[in-house]
């Protein structure tokens, strides 16, 4: 069984054919790259949950595959739960990464150290053709920074610091981040999902 994993982001693709060989799963796994292109909704759900399972009925209606999708963000205690699902527009550009994670630094600036509570969030979706599918969550607590630190992982990494740990996201080798991340907690349980459906 191929799994088209619904993103052009390679970094996402790599990150989840990872999560995957981890939990020992072996399935070829695809992005939309390698499927025939298809008009893609704008991502318009007020949650993380909305997005990710738009985006995987999508996939699998116009590839015929079992499709996986996520939407995960940073939700910031201090910004009432900002950007949460804008996240990867923040700044007003779809993934301008350095510009939403400015951002987030200026609207924080002033914010003291104990109160710069955050958390990355993942809601991720898997569809079958058949019409089947479920809806995972995975959540990583910890702080922002004051300033980037680290040059693994995108987004938000180089500014959040997991709860436990003294290093950025950004400063944690990728198997390190995959073991305790928002998005590997989310896959490890659609992998489990994966492997029961045989």
């Amino acid at each position: 069984m191929r799994v088209l994993l619904a993103t052009r982001n390679e970094k996402k693709l790599a990150e989840l054919d990872r999560i995957l060989a981890t939990a020992g799963l072996d399935v070829p796994l695809v992005g939309l790259a390698a499927v025939p292109s298809y008009v893609e909704l704008p991502e318009t759900g007020l949650t993380f949950a909305e997005n990710a399972l738009g985006k995987a009925r999508e996939g699998a209606a116009h590839s015929g595959l079992a499709t996986v999708a996520d939407d995960s963000g940073l939700a910031v205690d201090a910004l009432h739960g900002m950007p949460g699902v804008f996240s990867a527009r923040w700044a007003g550009r779809q993934g301008d990464d350095l510009a939403n994670l400015e951002l987030v630094l200026a609207q924080v600036a002033d914010v003291p150290d104990e109160h710069r509570g955050a958390a990355f969030v993942c809601a991720a979706a898997l569809v079958l053709p058949d019409g089947r599918e479920w809806t995972v969550h995975g959540e990583m607590r910890g702080t922002l920074v004051r300033a980037p630190r680290g040059t693994h992982g995108f987004g938000y990494d180089p500014i959040f610091v997991a709860d436990g740990h003294d290093r950025t996201n950004a400063e944690l080798l990728p198997a390190e981040k995959d073991a305790i991340s928002h998005r590997g907690k989310a896959f490890r349980r659609l992998a489990a999902i994966l492997a029961n459906l045989g």
